[in-house]
Order: C-alpha cells, then sequence, then structure tokens
C-alpha cells in the first residue's frame, strides 16, 4: 500500500488535533453537566449529549460517519450506502401509501448521508406523486452533507428541525429510532437500579466518567416473564424517548403512513433473561465495542429497539399498525429480486447483504403504521409477524 504524502499526514494531524480538541470540550460540558445535577446524570442525558451537543457531540461535527469502508474515515455502514437498490426497493411501498392515503410528502427523520433520500427522488415507483421531500434533521453538520448530496433534487427537498404540527404524507425512518438516547436499569437481585454517569475527577471538567447506579422507579416492561427469572447484575435499557417520539408522530400524523426500519425485536425476545447484558453498543471505524464512556464524542452510541414499545407508543396514539416483518421479506416482498436481475455481480452482492440472514437481513425489522387510511401494504404481504409483538 503507497504510503501517504505529506499533504495527507498533515490533514489528518490537523484533523485529528482538531477533534480531540473537541472531546476535549464536549467532556468538559459534560462534566459541568454533571455537577450541576449534583454528581450524576441518567444515562441517557448523557448519551443525548455525547451524541447531539450542537458542534461537539458525535452527531453534531462535521466528520465522516457513513460508507462502506473505515479508509473513508467512516464508522459504519447503513444500508443507503450498502446498496441503491435498499431506496429504489423501497419507493414502491412508499408509492402505494402515497396513492392510498394521498397527499404528496414524503417525510423522513434522520436521513443520514442523504443517501436514502436520493435514491427515493431518483426512483420511477415515485414519480411525479412526489412532489416535497421533507426532512427533519437535529444535526447542522449532516444537513450540509444531505443539501450536497440532494442538490440535484433542491426543488423538492426541504429541511425542518422538529417536527411539524400537522402532517399528511409517508413518513420514512431508517436506523433513527436506535439512537434515541436510552435510560439504562439494573436488577440488583431484589430492586431495580438506573444506571447513570458520575465524573471520574469530581470537580476538575478534564477527566473521565464511571458508571454509578441509584434506585429508581423504573422497570421494563414484562410479557412473557418475571422479575424471578432474572440474576443478579442483569442490565438492560428502557426506551421512553423513542417511544415518546412515536406518540408524538401518531398525534401530528393526521393522514398517512409510517415505517420504520432498525434492529431490535419484540418484547419477550429483548427482555429475555440471557440477553443480561443488554443491548447498549458503540460503533467507530467500523468496529464495534461496549464502553460509551470512553472517547466521548468519537462514535456512535446505540441500542437496539424494543418493536412491541414502538407498536404500543403508537397505537395508544391512535395509529394503526399495518405490519411488522423482517428486513429481508419486507425488501423481497416488494421487489428486490426483480432489481437484482438488472444489477451487475458487485451490485448483487453488495445487495444481498441487505437480505442475508447473517448480515441485515434477519436483525433489522421493519414495522408500519397508518392513519385515515387503510390499504394491504405490499411489504407485509407475506412473513407478516405482528402477532410476535
Amino acid at each position: 500500500m503507497e504510503e501517504p504524502g505529506p499533504q495527507a499526514r498533515q490533514a489528518s494531524s490537523v484533523s485529528a488535533g482538531t477533534s480531540a480538541r473537541l472531546c476535549a470540550r464536549l467532556r468538559a460540558l459534560i462534566a459541568r453537566q454533571i455537577g450541576a445535577a449534583g454528581g450524576w446524570l441518567p444515562f441517557d442525558r448523557f448519551m443525548a449529549m455525547a451524541l447531539y451537543a450542537p458542534g461537539l457531540g458525535y452527531y453534531g461535527r462535521s466528520d465522516r460517519q457513513f460508507g462502506l469502508m473505515p479508509a473513508s474515515g467512516s464508522d459504519f455502514v447503513t444500508a443507503p450506502e450498502l446498496s441503491p437498490l435498499f431506496g429504489r426497493t423501497l419507493a414502491k411501498p412508499l408509492a402505494q401509501a402515497l396513492q392510498a392515503c394521498g397527499g404528496d410528502t414524503v417525510w423522513e427523520f434522520g436521513a443520514g448521508s442523504g443517501a436514502l433520500a436520493a435514491q427515493l427522488l431518483s426512483s420511477d415507483e415515485l414519480g411525479p406523486s412526489l412532489r416535497r421531500y421533507a426532512i427533519v434533521e437535529l444535526s447542522g453538520a449532516l444537513r450540509e452533507r444531505q443539501r450536497e448530496t440532494l442538490a440535484a433534487h433542491a426543488d423538492r427537498v426541504e429541511w425542518l428541525d422538529a417536527l411539524p404540527d400537522a402532517m399528511h404524507g409517508v413518513v420514512i425512518g431508517n436506523e433513527v429510532l436506535d439512537a434515541m438516547p436510552v435510560q439504562l436499569l439494573r436488577w440488583d437481585g431484589s430492586q431495580w437500579l438506573e444506571r447513570g454517569v458520575t465524573a471520574a475527577d469530581a470537580g476538575t471538567d478534564a477527566g473521565g466518567f464511571c458508571w454509578q447506579d441509584r434506585p429508581t422507579k423504573h422497570a421494563p416492561p414484562f410479557a412473557p416473564v418475571a422479575e424471578g427469572h432474572f440474576l443478579p447484575g442483569y442490565l438492560t435499557e428502557i426506551h421512553p424517548q423513542a417511544e415518546a417520539f412515536i406518540a408524538t408522530l401518531g398525534e401530528r400524523l393526521q393522514r398517512g403512513a409510517a415505517f420504520f426500519i432498525d434492529y431490535g425485536f419484540p418484547e419477550a425476545e429483548y427482555y429475555h433473561p440471557q440477553r443480561d447484558g443488554g443491548t447498549l453498543m458503540c460503533h467507530r471505524a467500523h468496529r464495534n465495542d461496549p464502553d460509551p464512556l470512553a472517547d466521548v464524542g468519537e462514535k456512535d452510541i446505540t441500542a437496539h429497539v424494543n418493536f412491541t414499545g414502538i407498536a404500543l407508543a403508537g397505537q395508544n396514539a391512535g395509529l394503526d399498525v399495518i405490519g411488522y416483518t423482517s428486513q429481508a421479506r419486507f425488501l423481497l416482498n416488494c421487489g428486490l429480486v426483480d432489481h437484482l436481475g438488472h444489477a451487475s455481480l458487485p451490485a448483487r452482492a453488495m445487495a444481498r447483504r441487505l437480505v442475508d440472514e447473517h448480515e441485515m437481513g434477519e436483525l433489522f425489522k421493519v414495522i408500519g403504521f397508518a392513519r385515515g387510511c387503510a390499504f394491504d401494504a405490499i411489504g407485509f404481504k407475506v412473513g407478516d409477524r405482528s402477532h410476535t409483538l
């Protein structure tokens, strides 16, 4: 492999120095918040700052987080970056929902690099029926990257800072629920404790962080299991912010449909006694690690989705669950095989990862909601697992 030249090495050094300064400022910000809160922060507040603090958090910076290989400076790959056939296939169920529910707007939450939006806006399936593509994006850095990616579609794309008061159209969210802050709970054998974060060097801004558990009234939801089945030390997550987001969406979606794609499980699997370490995970340079308190701001922090909680939040807000299945089954139902027939061999190989059981196909799930319109969603016509929620 050819050695990088002096200019490349200098650019890398500058980038590393800038990143180190931003991380130091982020640690100082979090340490001050811990101090202001009496020396302890619940993990969801820590996670929110680590990911979304403006200009400092992981998603608030201009670093490149999405891409196929670590050499690109990315930390992980999402389905639209993996294969353009992901968006081309998703266009079909979105077009069906637009036709069934009326409207001419697709709303995307957490649009990442803008790759999925570009694929949908370029698709023949949606075509002229898609007159407006609204992206709800909190990160200014990601918004600028999306503007570059979607420059050719500038006449149809707009950006919003928050959910509008009323929505009519189709909502899509790919890997957005897993990035919403979670609360951590630990079972000590007799009670639930909430895991929070303290400053390792009390009274300073530059030190690290450590865990501290406190008694709590919070507890995970239990359907098929009881507390007596858990061994002391069992650690898991609850998702009040993701469920509150779905509830708010349900209140504001006047007529339309919504599809969310993410990794996760139904409640019975999520809170299984053998899943005793929870699902919290960090991603950096296409490698995983379980320690969100280290290298804060330099890596993604995620947790798997409890799809039962998401479904109940939607139903309680007036949404109908129209289906729940694996990503593989959803894409196959929507015609991925037809797209593969026109793809090159390398493109087929990449697209297979979308449906391979050992890649994204089974771990990732799709849940669909609708309000004010009834239709048989094509993505769930075979293999619907709503009964498992």
